[in-house]
């Protein structure tokens, strides 16, 4: 095998595809960056639970595969020099990289070794501009779930019902919803959750210009197209919260807020919360104000926020990350807080009407 191209964009492809491979695995080949060489370059990383390749133009003069240490081959391409790269493998897996007064020879990993990525019919069945999927997963990832016990909560549900798509994640404690148009669409309605450590990479992988981004569904793998790069991803099977039967719809009481308002004030009473503590933020929600309060060892803190409407006087406790979380997430700059009693879910939403986003956090129960 043997191939020519410019440094910068070897390096990105390298970059992207590196995300999929493990630090350490009993299989030493996955520990490596498939690369193959024939109309093009593609350089695929694989964990055997996610997948990630691109393709890039380059100069081919043989074709061949070559797998090299994924770590190592980073850091060599990142040291080179700029210009063009030329890069060399013989039948006995010895690699050679020149790049101007620069060379390396360096061993190859075994290519028989690599297993065989998961294939399905990649037929084009939904389409979405990148920045908006991006943005969709960027608004709802922070709340899947980090516990392993419920394996289908450390995903993201996609669902498809005629042109919109709608991501919701939930970790037990909050619930994270976004909802928007489908430009393309030719999947009939249907949902599937994608694990969060995909998702992650997705987001990043994602440009933010309207290029279409292109998500194929096939019975246990998903696979999200962005340009020239691929990630295949496996699905989560089980049983995932029914949301629109879990998000209530009718409340005694309905408050509008400034978002950078509310934020700003949990963030200054919260100085004084820590892990250790585990004390809530006390709200009380007032004719035209909500009083913001944490009592903790390290000290007392309160502070005021003005809103639109009453809450007569109800006082609910909220942890102060998921809650800090949901309003960093809202797009909107007018916020409705949207209540019952001291021990049922908290609504967020836009005070405007659109319903692109919908956030659901859990009381804290209060102690006198």
């Amino acid at each position: 095998m043997k191939f020519t191209i410019e440094k910068s964009v070897l390096q990105n492809a390298v970059l992207i595809s590196a995300r999929a491979v493990p630090s350490k695995s009993p299989i030493s080949a996955l520990e490596g960056l498939l690369i193959e060489a024939g109309t093009a370059i593609t350089v695929t990383g694989y964990d055997l639970k996610k997948a990630i390749y691109t393709t890039v133009d380059a100069d081919v003069d043989e074709p061949g595969v070559m797998v090299v240490n994924s770590r190592f081959f980073t850091e060599l391409i990142r040291r080179l020099p700029d210009g063009m790269v030329t890069i060399t493998c013989d039948p006995n897996n010895s690699i050679n990289v020149k790049c101007g007064k620069s060379e390396y020879n360096i061993p190859g990993l075994d290519y028989s070794e690599y297993p065989e990525m998961p294939r399905f019919n990649e037929i084009q069945n939904i389409e979405i501009p990148q920045n908006v999927l991006a943005n969709m997963i960027n608004r709802t990832l922070f709340a899947i779930s980090k516990e392993e016990i419920r394996p289908i909560y450390t995903g993201t549900l996609f669902e498809i019902e005629g042109n919109e798509l709608t991501l919701v994640s939930v970790d037990g404690y909050r619930l994270a919803r976004r909802v928007e148009k489908i430009e393309s669409s030719r999947l009939e309605n249907c949902s599937f959750v994608v694990p969060g450590f995909a998702l992650t990479d997705i987001e990043k992988i994602c440009e933010s210009s309207e290029d279409p981004a292109g998500i194929s569904v096939g019975e246990k793998h998903i696979s999200f197209t962005m340009g020239k790069t691929v990630v295949i991803t496996r699905r989560l099977e089980g049983d995932f919260l029914n949301h629109r039967k879990s998000v209530p719809e009718n409340f005694r009481f309905t408050v509008q807020v400034n978002r950078q308002e509310i934020l700003s004030a949990i963030d200054r009473v919260a100085l004084v919360l820590s892990d250790k503590t585990g004390s809530p933020v006390r709200m009380i929600f007032e004719d035209g104000r909500i009083d913001c309060i944490c009592v903790t060892p390290i000290g007392k803190a309160e502070d005021i926020c003005m809103c639109e409407g009453s809450g007569d006087g109800l006082e609910v406790g909220f942890n102060d990350k998921y809650l800090l979380d949901a309003l960093k997430a809202a797009e909107k700059d007018n916020l409705l807080f949207c209540l019952n009693t001291p021990s049922s879910p908290c609504i967020i939403k836009a005070a405007d009407g659109s319903e692109n986003f919908t956030y659901m956090i859990l009381p804290v129960r209060l102690h006198a």
